[in-house]
């Protein structure tokens, strides 16, 4: 196990500072914060939801004909986690809410789900639940039919049901947590261990959010300083996470509370470095961290509430990858959907950018602190965009598609969940694969084979992840990779389970080789669309050691091969020439025999006619 002991507390040095100065130089022109009637509206909106919720808990329990000490008793409030309780300010990012309300308000309440309409309900609606009417004084449909709201999902079956929204243009993930008790007053401490006694699962892992979150603040903060480095490392890792698709959770990466625990735990190490010295350690730590060893900020604790507390002899946690661990009670286990797929690639890329941030900071030192780049634009490169459309020579499109907008968001949330669970385990331990990747951005188009066959209205409610992988040439059987067993599995095993399932509800898959890769893929990514990434990608593949020493002794073999030739042809010139000059011996003998002979006849011819 590992927790932060501190390594260097030791103060920055100037040319530490010269260094930061230009990453604070970029991040201002590069990481903007989220500007002044943003962080507005933002409060204006969880003050409205506040409102909301408090008299949606005060209906209930008019509702139920409580007293009215009871009712003036019940409140509720509203807190918040991640990036905006800690102050990221990223633009358009969401914000994660969770209502605490008294246990007269139930998970059914709350969507609304155990309605019964006064004229009864259908005999259908046994058969589709999902299509039941919904109780209108429900928060649920509050917030739905509320003015200015847009895009509500909710989703009921998940682990912890949520719905998330658009209100105001602010995207809300709403979180219910019921706590074991008839008040929630405004001096409730959500940070105090009891607060978890007798509650569910899903209001366990709903008040884990805002208790983690707290916790995190707490020990980063100290000074204003060492807090607003902690917020602006947070704010680079998230950038180059998302920069390098390697920000999604539920696809088997980090999410935020992943980074800023991370990013907290370094602060811990280095407890004085300046942001730039940070980022540069942030990297060189999980370059070199010792998976499966865990990432702890505090030693986990048994508050005896009879809550599973994370532990890393149990049983149950020896096959966890790479695990983070939060440091509120119950401590679990927040990266649980690593594999050790995706953990390579995270490998891969802790490895880039401890090259990239380490090569900078020496150019620097060389430099004696100075330099021209005084904005600091060479770390532009630590955030260029991941090469993942060229970076693997073949592909597969999974097109997750739906009769209507409503039936494909529930439906794409529900497969979205899984794909990590196709990749990491079908496909990657079933294959001869030497690499996969998914991408964890979707793509808001079809693309999908022809030979689907499917419908006009599947194809516009339809979104495609792409993944990409390499052949293990060494384990491969035969010359062509069947993947359709795996996907027919999926579909029987994991996708099955959705509910109400309809019949235009479909996966649809079509592999592709690098140059068959559509256009569209590559807008946004690279300047001059598809034609620059190809022409980039041969760069990548030129500039690659191995490739240019496969280059360098295939030219060595070529000039041998062309050596050997012209040896050859000199010895085959060689041995004709002497053949030549054997013959010619050989004729200029055979005409001299030829002449000694004729001259001898004619001798001889000469005496008998003398002797006549």
């Amino acid at each position: 196990m590992f927790r932060g002991h501190v390594v260097d507390s030791s103060p920055p040095t100037q040319v530490e500072l010269s260094f930061n100065k230009r990453l604070l130089t970029y991040s201002q022109n590069h990481i903007p914060l989220e500007a002044t009637e943003g962080i507005r509206r933002r409060e204006r909106v969880l003050d409205r939801m506040r409102s909301l919720c408090r008299e949606w808990i005060r209906s209930v329990c008019i509702r139920l004909s409580l007293p009215r000490d009871v009712i003036d008793a019940a409140g509720g409030q509203l807190y918040t986690s991640g990036s905006y309780r800690l102050g990221v300010h990223e633009p358009g990012a969401d914000i994660d809410t969770i209502l605490v309300a008294p246990n007269v308000c139930t998970r059914e309440d709350f969507f609304g789900s155990d309605y019964v309409p006064p004229d009864g309900l259908d005999s259908s609606y046994a058969e589709d639940p999902a299509s039941a009417p919904r109780d209108p004084d429900s928060l649920a449909e509050r917030i739905r039919n509320h003015p200015g709201m847009t895009n509500f999902v909710p989703v009921e079956n998940a682990a912890v049901p949520i719905p998330t929204f658009d209100w105001e243009g602010v995207n809300i993930d709403l979180l219910f947590a019921r706590l074991n008790s008839a008040s929630v007053p405004p001096t409730l401490d959500i940070d105090n261990d009891d607060i978890l006694s007798g509650v569910d699962s899903a209001t366990e892992k709903s008040l884990n959010g805002p208790r983690v979150t707290n916790l995190i603040a707490a020990l980063v903060s100290g000074t204003h300083e060492r807090y607003q480095t902690f917020l602006t490392v947070v704010r680079c890792v998230r950038k180059w996470a998302k920069a390098r698709g390697l920000y999604s959770n539920k696809m088997g990466y980090w999410g935020g509370v992943n980074i800023n625990i991370a990013v907290a735990l370094v602060l811990q190490l280095y407890p004085t470095a300046c942001p730039a010295s940070l980022l540069r350690k942030f990297f060189l730590v999980f370059k070199s961290w010792r998976w499966p060893n865990p990432v702890m900020l505090t030693k986990p604790h048994d508050a005896n509430l009879g809550l599973p507390v994370w532990n890393a002899y149990h049983v149950s946690n020896a096959r966890q990858v790479a695990p983070i661990i939060t440091p509120a009670y119950p401590a679990m286990n927040s990266t649980l959907s690593v594999s050790r797929q995706t953990l390579q690639i995270l490998h891969e890329e802790f490895c880039r950018g401890h090259d990239i941030v380490d090569r900078l900071w020496k150019e620097h030192v060389k430099g004696g602190g100075g330099g021209d780049d005084v904005a600091g634009e060479a770390f532009a490169e630590l955030f260029e965009p991941s090469d993942f459309f060229i970076a693997y020579p073949y592909y597969l499109s999974l097109c997750i598609v739906g009769p209507t907008q409503a039936d494909a968001q529930a439906w794409a949330g529900f497969v979205e969940s899984r794909l990590r669970r196709l990749v990491s385990d079908m496909l990657g331990k079933s294959l001869p694969l030497s690499k996969i990747q998914l991408w964890p951005k979707k793509i808001e188009a079809c693309i999908a084979d022809r030979s689907a066959l499917l419908t006009q209205a599947q194809r516009r409610n339809s979104i495609t992840y792409f993944v990409g992988f390499q052949v293990d040439i060494l384990r491969m059987r035969g010359n062509q990779l069947n993947i359709e067993q795996q996907i027919n599995n999926f579909r029987d095993w994991d996708l099955s389970r959705f509910q109400p399932h309809v019949h235009e509800m479909d996966l649809c898959t079509k592999d592709f080789r690098v140059k068959e890769l559509p256009k569209l893929v590559f807008e946004g990514m690279y300047e001059g669309g598809k034609l620059e990434a190809m022409k980039k990608r041969r760069r990548i593949i030129d500039s690659d050691p191995k490739v240019q020493e496969r280059k360098r002794k295939a030219k060595l073999a070529a000039m041998k091969a062309r050596l050997d030739a012209q040896i050859k042809k000199k010895k085959d010139a060689a041995i004709a020439k002497d053949a030549m000059e054997k013959k010619r011996k050989r004729d200029d003998e055979d005409e001299e025999a030829k002449a000694a002979t004729q001259k001898k006849a004619k001798g001889e011819e000469g005496d008998s006619k003398a002797q006549e």
